[in-house]
């Protein structure tokens, strides 16, 4: 125990003399005890996820909060919980909001490391968030690496691709809250911290070279710096981890580095696991992204109910369509619930909100709702063997219907970043989940995802 811990439980030994000071509070908690060995914050539910599902998938038991307005005292945590995963839902905050959020979460964990996930196309308060969490960790440097080589996410000479075109030229640079450049440095413009590459010939060198690269740029920096590696397989991001291991270092990435970071403690396997259930799979899906649309085509024409995402932020309410989806459930064949499946339809369902002046994220959100409500009412009339859910701000929308706020992880997936859990709490408690982020995925993923929940077992 430190002196300072010492100090603190000292003049303040029991929690009643704490005379409200919240803050103090935390810090002796989180100094004095650690109940984790990783706490990974994000800024999406699916990227939580896929993430954590990096030390799962090693045997690490594994729980994820879903709703960061749950209240903390009563999630449904095991005492075997190695690696906790928090979803802020940030993405598409004012930027204020996100670094009061990231700060927080991070200056709240209990554990002996924060991993700091970031979209691996870069989207949302990006650098702010970084900058968010560097400060609250107290770290010596932010290592930051967001390529997830097997979901097509590579960098190299600081330039970020997707599927090997610069991140700001394809469809996520077109997003509300989309990088501004490919350059990852760029996007630190304004923060006021040395920014440095550590280029791929670098990294080639091996660890050695990469922690002398490190070594030398927090000698020069004036204050910790951010630190941004190349990286175009995963090989690469078992280099920088390694490398990085013996400093203060707050890591920041994707799911591809997290997959690479060594866990101060050994895997005990006690990953939780599924009970086979029965019925047809429920599948939801928010995202509009062309990976998906591609996905969904994917499907036999009668598995996808379409609600009319016009409709829907008008305000109407899709009884044909609900009514639709419980026979087939009851029928015990699968159903994906949507609210587009081509362009043309997000095309119109954007058009009908911006006519009642609503914002892209107004309407994006209000959309999520709506496909969340009609979720809710199908599953009081029908009970499926478990779920997917495909983009960030549905996931979120659904579990919440659920009233339901954790998710463990099995360590198993479907595909490299599609991570299998189960609901720990709320109406679908034990059953299974699935979660996809929307640019996630082979063509036939979701049909993928589909079987898998058809398939589980014990």
């Amino acid at each position: 125990m430190s002196v300072l811990c010492e100090r603190l439980q000292s003049q303040y030994p029991t929690v009643g003399q704490y005379d409200g000071n919240y803050r103090i509070f935390y810090h002796l908690e989180n100094k004095c005890g650690t109940m984790y060995e990783v706490e990974v914050v994000a800024d999406d539910l699916t990227g939580a996820m896929d993430t954590s599902q990096g030390f799962a998938a090693r045997g690490y038991a594994t729980t994820v909060i879903a709703d960061p307005d749950a209240d903390m005292s009563s999630i449904p945590t095991d005492e075997d919980t190695a690696v906790l995963g928090i979803n802020t839902d940030t993405r598409y905050d004012e930027e204020e909001e996100a670094i009061e959020s990231v700060y927080e979460a991070t200056e709240r964990s209990r554990a002996r490391m924060v991993y700091k996930k970031v979209d691996s196309t870069l989207r949302g308060n990006f650098a702010a968030e970084i900058d968010a969490a560097l400060t609250a960790s107290e770290a010596a440097l932010a290592l930051v690496a967001p390529a997830f080589p097997s979901a097509g996410r590579k960098t190299e000479g600081g330039v970020h691709y997707v599927k090997g075109k610069p991140v700001a030229e394809t469809e996520y640079g077109e997003d509300g809250k989309g990088p501004s450049s490919s350059s990852i440095a760029n996007l630190f413009g304004t923060i006021g911290r040395p920014v440095e590459n550590i280029s791929l010939s670098t990294v080639d060198r091996g660890s050695d070279e990469v922690a002398a690269a490190i070594t030398d740029a927090v000698e020069r920096a004036n204050r910790p710096p951010i630190l941004v590696c190349d990286a175009q397989e995963e090989s690469h991001l078992e280099v920088i981890a390694e490398a990085a291991a013996d400093f203060d270092t707050l890591f920041v990435g994707s799911g591809g580095l997290a997959e690479c970071i060594t866990v101060p403690e050994t895997s005990d396997d006690t990953c939780s696991s599924l009970r086979s259930s029965s019925g047809a799979a429920l599948g939801v899906a928010g995202s509009v992204s062309t990976t998906t649309l591609t996905q969904l085509a994917s499907l036999p024409d009668d598995v996808v109910v379409s609600l009319d995402g016009a409709a829907l932020v008008a305000g109407d309410e899709p009884t044909a369509e609900i009514e639709q989806a419980v026979r087939r459930l009851q029928a015990d064949r699968p159903v994906v619930l949507t609210a587009a499946t081509d362009e043309s339809a997000v095309e119109r369902t954007l058009a009908a909100g911006q006519e009642q002046n609503l914002t892209s994220t107004e309407i994006r959100n209000l959309v999520a709702e709506q496909l969340a409500g009609a979720t809710t009412e199908i599953l009081q009339e029908a009970t499926p063997s478990g779920m997917l859910l495909t983009g960030g701000d549905i996931a979120v929308a659904v579990i919440r219907s659920l009233n339901a706020t954790a998710i463990t992880l099995t360590g198993e997936e479907v595909e490299a970043g599609i991570p299998i859990g189960k609901f720990a709490d709320g109406t679908m408690a034990g059953k299974a989940l699935i979660t996809k982020a929307g640019g996630f995925g082979s063509e036939e993923t979701i049909v993928n995802c589909l079987d898998a929940l058809n398939q589980t077992d014990a």
